[in-house]
């Protein structure tokens, strides 16, 4: 049984994050874990402007990901981060590019996830997921997120991200605050929590 963790990231936030997801699914035992990103749209001269490049180099042995591993994997953890609200453009291309996924039903049953990065506290993270969530059950995806079995997430000491739609991570807004102690454990919740499911359903 495999989970992919899918994700695009510009300074690292996210792939943080998937690295903590892909933790906790590795605590199922029975359930494998891959790690893959979608291809970068953005022309290197504006990466460059966007001092973005430097970033992107301590993720760039990720394999880059095609649309059949979505349909060879159980279940999937999609991860992006936040563009004015929405799920940012390189991971709306990649979904774009599954239409013949779609209407062969290939993703129908399997369990689909998502978690994200913003730069500010209330920039978005819990609309980029339920816009996100939309996609997923166009192609039949069954949803799981992040219960408030997570506690922390409740927790009014801290500024933190996380809510029962997903794992969720606070950049700044010039990528200076990597992903919080409390977020991490957020995110490695979700990964035991969506693989315990996709087990359950796909054993």
């Amino acid at each position: 049984m495999k989970i992919l963790v899918l994700f695009y990231s510009t300074y690292g936030h996210v792939y943080h994050m998937a690295k903590a997801i892909a933790e906790g699914v590795r605590e199922v035992p029975g359930v494998d874990v891959e790690i893959k990103r979608v291809p970068e749209t953005l022309p290197d001269g504006v990466l460059q402007q966007m001092n973005a490049i430097d970033a992107q180099k301590g993720f760039a042995d990720v394999p880059i990901a095609s649309p059949e591993d979505l349909k060879t994997a159980d279940g999937v953890i999609f991860g992006t981060p936040t563009r004015f609200g929405s799920m940012c453009g390189q991971m709306r291309q990649f979904i774009d590019a599954t239409g013949q996924l779609w209407m062969e039903g290939a993703l129908v049953g399997k369990v689909g996830s998502v978690f994200v990065s913003t730069a500010t506290q209330h920039g978005g993270q819990e609309s980029t997921i339920l816009s996100f969530h939309t996609t997923l059950l166009h192609h039949g995806m069954v949803i799981v997120g992040l219960p408030y079995a997570f506690q922390d997430q409740m927790r009014l000491d801290e500024v933190t991200g996380c809510s029962p739609y997903g794992a969720s991570t606070i950049a700044g807004t010039k990528g200076e605050r990597m992903p919080s102690e409390t977020e991490i454990l957020g995110a490695r919740f979700q990964g035991r929590h969506v693989a315990e499911i996709t087990k359950k359903l796909r054993g």
